[in-house]
């Protein structure tokens, strides 16, 4: 499958070389992989880099284009350049007349050499793939900083466990890991196009995006070999990025206070709610009618629901889920190690009444 690998940076002079000499170095291709770098406003010299790079033979391996943008306004955002890489990726391989894959990363991580490799063998089986987050620090993380990573490793692990018990995804199957950010994406680029592409949006693209993918049906999967190596850095492009998630780390191991992610039982309801859904779906569209109606959605919701066909269960989970969450009230937080006794203990009573 023929990919473009698409990349918005913004004043990355540093550290895009980095991301793409990685680039540079895949393995595993059996052809030049293409490479977009949508250049956002620089004033550091990054398109200059790149083309330097080019020059001294560096990214030989890469058939790469590079296009320079002023974004201004409302639009001179992360969300906006993201789409501009985006959609110059999918109208590369249009030229060709061939579906491909679109994968984004961010410039300033750094791919091991399958990166690419694996993120097209997932895609065999799937329709979206997000890749692991390796935290890549520039210093030596303190103890105290890694071990609160592996807690809250922990925490998530705990809640895909709950997954496999209630509500187990055949299209997502156990190892999985639970990130599918912009750091690290993977989709057709014919499905991209077929639910409107990325939404052009200050914060939180990527996330949008997988979530126009899987209300359209998309199977997403979080493959255990798709890895890419992530910036710890604290002070980042956008409000609510990874940097910010760094800096609140950060900020939890200097002040010595407590870390705190949404509480077990929330994670358990919602699981088993999907699972309900699914089971709804299974049985037809009475039953799907009825579930709907017994969560407290109305006609118009479920028409909202049924407005374009559901494809499959993912879709009528992904929809109807989303009607709920967006009256759902607030997630109630917990201290790390409280949510983490809780969801394990939960796991355990699972496991032993099944």
């Amino acid at each position: 499958m023929r990919a473009v690998v698409c990349i918005p940076a913004r004043d990355e002079a540093e550290r895009l070389p980095r991301l793409l000499r990685s680039l540079a170095a895949q393995t595993g291709l059996s052809e030049a992989l293409r490479v977009v770098v949508l250049a956002n406003s620089c004033t550091d010299g990054t398109p200059d880099i790149v083309r330097r790079l080019e020059d001294e033979g560096a990214l030989r391996p890469l058939a790469l284009r590079l296009v320079e943008v002023e974004l201004v306004g409302a639009e001179a955002h992360v969300g906006t350049a993201r789409r501009m890489a985006l959609e110059a990726g999918a109208d590369w391989l249009a030229e060709d007349g061939v579906d491909g894959a679109l994968l984004t990363t961010d410039a300033d991580a750094w791919a091991p050499p399958d990166w690419v490799a694996t993120n097209l063998a997932a895609l065999d089986q799937a329709d979206v793939v997000g890749g692991r987050l390796v935290i890549d620090a520039d210093t030596e993380i303190e103890p105290a900083l890694a071990d609160l990573h592996a807690r809250i490793e922990r925490y998530w692990s705990a809640v895909r466990a709950l997954e496999d018990i209630l509500d187990p995804p055949a299209h997502d199957p156990a190892p999985r890991h639970g990130d599918h950010t912009a750091a690290s994406l993977a989709v057709r680029a014919s499905l991209y196009r077929a639910v409107g592409g990325l939404p052009a949006i200050p914060c939180g693209e990527d996330n949008a995006l997988v979530a126009r993918l899987t209300r359209a049906g998309a199977r997403l999967r979080h493959c255990p070999r798709v890895r890419i190596h992530v910036s710890d850095r604290r002070q980042g492009r956008v409000t609510g990025g990874m940097a910010t998630e760094m800096a609140r780390r950060a900020e939890a191991v200097r002040a010595g206070g407590a870390y705190e992610l949404p509480e077990a039982g929330l994670w358990h309801g919602l699981v088993a709610r999907r699972a309900a859904l699914r089971q709804a779906w299974r049985q037809g569209e009475a039953a799907r009618r009825r579930a709907c109606r017994l969560l407290g959605l109305d006609e118009a919701d479920i028409a909202a629901i049924e407005a374009e066909p559901c494809p499959n269960d993912i879709a009528f989970v992904e929809r109807t889920h989303a009607r709920l969450e967006a009256r759902a009230a607030p997630a109630r937080f917990v201290p790390l190690d409280v949510a983490i006794a809780d969801l394990e203990a939960l796991a355990r009573g699972l496991r032993a009444a099944a």
